[in-house]
């Protein structure tokens, strides 16, 4: 039922006057006769008599008022509750994704310094490819995903989070660790890619396209998973393969991993804020999202 006319019927009640009930509720007497006469319509039932000098209410007027004045009690409880918890601690559950990139190295330190600050928190986060993670948000799975990429999904929202450089990784003893090397020298590279759906396969693809090469020109040796797969590979001295600088920070520091740059290619990523679109977001996510855009600035 309609609360306000429900309050502007128990103010009447209460007054036995329209005049000052509409005092009481800071509105016009038109208005509160408006409300009363719409209840009435709907109900089908005269709630007020009005033929005396004071408004009484009938007998069908005094059980909605009793009904009334426990829906309205109730609501009032209802909004209290909600303010304490929007003003109160963030708590709750998180179901968060993320593709490999991010979710093996920005994320697991952002998330656990997010949970030690807001201790009634529990976080849950799933590691894959971005078109998966972007499928379980549109699907509403995972309220937020983190992907190197924007996916293609009409029921999904991307935003910028943070800005990522992806580097051709090679073995510390490569003739070209630390130094550039031509597009033709990548064609006879012995490569590792990151599956198909992986954010940085599918970037370093559009940016070679432009240049006018393809995948399949390359030398590529192996196709192994994801992130740290192709990690792995190369530490173990299988290839080269194209990843996110912040993914290899420990390999460089330690000197088991160089960068190397191709000329031509200028790899960086906007990692993307992933959403279900229209979904109402709840507080957790929302003091997450925060806190990430603080941490990352």
């Amino acid at each position: 039922m309609d609360t306000k006319q429900l309050a502007a019927f128990c103010a009447v009640v209460e007054r036995r006057s329209f005049s000052q009930a509409a005092d009481q509720l800071g509105v016009t007497q038109p208005a509160v006769s408006l409300q009363i006469r719409s209840l009435e319509q709907r109900l089908g039932q005269q709630l007020l008599d009005r033929s005396g000098r004071r408004v009484e209410p009938t007998e069908a007027g005094l059980r909605l008022y009793r009904g009334a004045q426990r829906l309205l009690a109730q609501e009032q409880q209802l909004l209290a509750e909600l303010g304490e918890e929007a003003e109160g601690e963030v708590k709750g559950r998180l179901e968060i994704g993320a593709s490999t990139g991010p979710g093996g190295s920005v994320l697991p330190g952002l998330l656990g310094e997010f949970q030690q600050l807001h201790r009634q928190t529990y976080v849950v986060l799933t590691v894959s490819d971005t078109q998966s993670v972007v499928e379980q948000v549109g699907r509403r799975e995972l309220e937020l995903g983190v992907v190197g990429a924007s996916g293609r999904h009409r029921g999904v929202s991307f935003e910028p989070l943070y800005r990522d450089e992806v580097v051709l990784a090679v073995p510390a003893g490569h003739e070209r660790a630390g130094k550039s090397m031509t597009l033709e020298e990548l064609k006879a590279e012995p490569l590792v890619l990151m599956q198909d759906g992986a954010g940085i396969r599918q970037m370093i693809d559009d940016e070679l396209r432009e240049l006018g090469v393809r995948l399949r020109e390359l030398n590529v040796n192996l196709e192994l998973g994801l992130q740290e797969s192709a990690r792995a590979a190369v530490l173990g001295g299988f290839g080269a393969t194209f990843i996110s600088r912040i993914a290899i920070e420990g390999d460089l520091a330690a000197g088991t991993l160089a960068a190397v740059r191709v000329e031509g290619l200028e790899p960086a990523r906007e990692v993307q804020l992933a959403r279900a679109t229209g979904r109402a977001e709840t507080r957790v996510a929302q003091a997450f999202v925060e806190f990430a855009r603080a941490r990352l600035s």
